[in-house]
C-alpha cells in the first residue's frame, strides 16, 4: 500500500521483517513438535529461539533474503538459508524446515498475521461504531426531512440514520468475527497434502502454538474460499463505510447543508476558490471502497487452482491482502474521525424540514381523510390536486387544503395532520432493539 492510505499498525505489521519472523516461529514450533515425537534431538526449537532472540529478525535480514532470492528465484530457498547462517548453529541448520514444503509455511505465517490484521480493524471499528452511536442518541428526536430517490419524502428522526449505520456496522463485526474464524487456520501437510513426509501431529502442535485450528483437508495450500470469506467480509465492510460517506458528503451540499466534516485551522478546500469547503475525507472513502471491491474480485479468480496447488495466487495476494488490510483500517480510522468532529446544522434541518411549505405531510392528511370516511381514491385526488398546486405555485399545501371545500379536515383536525412529532412516535421502540 502506498504511505498515503498506510497506517501505522498496519505498515508496522506487513513489513517484510514481521513476515519473516512469523516464518522463523512456524519453524520453531515445527521443530518443537519434531522433538516431542523423538525425530529431530532436543533442544534444537531452543536453540533456534535462542538465536533469534540474540538477534531479532530485521530489516537487514530482510535484505539478505531478497538479495539471495536473486539466485534461488525462491523465497522460502533464500529464507532457510539466510535464517541458518543467521543463527549461526549446525543443528538448527540441518533440521531447519524437516518435513516441511514451502506453502505449510507461508500459509500459516501469513494467516497468523491477517488475524492480527483482523484485531486491529475491529478495534478501529469498535470506534465508529462508538461514534455512531453517540449521534443517534443525541439527535434521536431531532425532526428532519427524510428522502427517497433524492426527493423530500416524510419527517423522520435526523439521529434514526446514524442509528441505521450503527446496525450495518454491528453486522460488520459479525462478519468480521466469523472472517477471524475462517482464516485463524494453520496448514501443515506437506507438498500435497497428505502428511507423507510430516505427521498431523506436527501441525496440531503448530497450530495450537499459534492460537489457530487446524485445516480439515488441504492440498499444498489452505483452500482459497477462507480467505475470499475474508475479502468479502472487508469489502462489505468497505461498502457500508461508503454508504455512510455517500449520506454525508450528500448533507454537506451547500443547497442541504445539515451536517459537514470538520474543517480545521489552516485547512485549505481549494488551489482556487478560498471560500471551499469539501467533503474530501468522505470522497476518500468512497474512492477506496472501490479498491476493496475490486481486490475482493481478484481473490475469488485465486479459489480455483490446478490440482494439489499453483502459485497464480501468490502474486495477487503478495498485493491484496495487506492492502485490503490496510485499506480497511484507514478507512474507519478516517470515517471515525469525521464522525466525531462532524458538525451537525440544526437551523438548516428545521429549514429543509419545512422547505416544502408542509408537503412533507402528504401521506398523513391522506391517512386522516380515508379515517374520517373519505373513499381512499377521492382523498388521494384532493391531495395530490393541492400538493401539486402547492408545487407549482409555491403556496402553502395547508393553507390550500384549508380553502379546498372537498377536504373534509379543517382548522385543528387539519392542523393535526404537521406535527413532526406523529412520525417520530416509534422512534423509541426502534432505538430499544439496541438498548438505547
Amino acid at each position: 500500500m502506498i504511505e498515503r492510505y498506510q497506517t501505522p499498525e498496519m505498515k508496522a505489521l506487513w513489513t517484510e521483517a514481521r513476515k519473516y519472523e512469523a516464518w522463523a516461529r512456524v519453524e520453531q514450533y515445527a521443530l518443537e513438535a519434531w522433538e516431542e515425537l523423538g525425530v529431530v534431538p532436543r533442544g534444537v526449537a531452543a536453540k533456534l529461539a535462542e538465536g533469534l532472540t540474540r538477534r531479532p529478525i530485521d530489516e537487514a535480514f530482510a535484505t539478505q533474503v531478497e538479495a539471495l532470492e536473486e539466485q534461488t528465484r525462491h523465497d522460502i530457498v533464500a529464507f532457510t538459508r539466510v535464517l541458518s547462517a543467521w543463527v549461526d548453529d549446525a543443528e538448527v541448520a540441518q533440521w531447519l524446515h524437516f518435513g516441511l514444503t514451502s506453502t505449510d509455511v507461508v500459509d500459516t505465517a501469513q494467516n497468523t498475521l491477517l488475524v492480527e490484521a483482523l484485531t486491529l480493524i475491529e478495534a478501529e471499528l469498535k470506534r465508529v461504531q462508538e461514534a455512531l452511536k453517540r449521534l443517534a442518541v443525541r439527535y434521536k428526536h431531532t425532526p428532519a426531512v427524510g428522502r427517497t430517490h433524492g426527493v423530500h419524502a416524510e419527517p423522520t428522526s435526523f439521529g434514526l440514520r446514524f442509528l441505521s449505520f450503527y446496525a450495518a456496522l454491528l453486522r460488520d463485526a459479525e462478519r468480521l468475527k466469523r472472517a477471524r474464524k475462517t482464516i485463524g487456520i494453520a496448514m501443515l501437510s506437506g507438498s500435497v497434502g497428505n502428511y507423507a513426509h510430516l505427521e498431523p501431529a506436527v501441525e496440531a502442535h503448530v497450530a495450537r502454538k499459534l492460537g489457530l485450528e487446524v485445516e480439515s483437508v488441504s492440498t499444498q495450500v489452505i483452500p482459497r474460499d477462507r480467505h475470499a470469506e475474508l475479502m468479502s467480509a472487508l469489502a462489505i465492510l468497505g461498502a457500508d463505510l461508503e454508504r455512510i460517506a455517500v449520506e454525508l458528503r450528500h448533507l454537506q451540499r451547500t443547497e442541504v447543508l445539515e451536517a459537514a466534516e470538520p474543517f480545521s485551522y489552516r485547512q485549505t478546500g481549494s488551489s482556487s476558490m478560498p471560500h471551499k469547503k469539501n467533503p474530501v475525507a468522505l470522497e476518500n472513502i468512497s474512492g477506496l471502497a472501490r479498491l476493496l471491491r475490486s481486490n475482493l474480485q481478484a481473490e475469488l479468480e485465486n479459489v480455483a487452482l490446478w490440482h494439489e496447488r499453483d502459485i497464480s495466487h501468490s502474486s495477487v495476494e503478495r498485493v491484496i491482502l495487506p492492502d485490503s488490510t490496510t485499506l480497511a483500517h484507514y478507512m474507519l480510522r478516517r470515517l471515525g474521525r469525521v464522525l466525531e468532529g462532524l458538525v451537525v446544522y440544526e437551523a438548516n434541518i428545521a429549514r429543509n424540514l419545512a422547505l416544502t411549505r408542509g408537503l412533507v405531510y402528504s401521506q398523513r392528511v391522506l391517512g386522516l381523510l380515508v379515517e374520517s370516511g373519505m373513499d381512499r381514491t377521492a382523498a388521494y385526488e384532493v391531495v395530490q390536486r393541492n400538493a401539486l398546486k402547492s408545487w407549482e405555485e409555491g403556496r402553502d399545501f395547508r393553507e390550500l387544503l384549508e380553502a379546498d371545500p372537498q377536504c373534509s379536515l379543517k382548522g385543528e383536525a387539519l392542523a393535526s395532520a404537521f406535527d413532526p412529532g406523529y412520525f417520530l412516535r416509534h422512534v423509541d421502540a426502534i432505538y430499544a432493539r439496541f438498548g438505547l
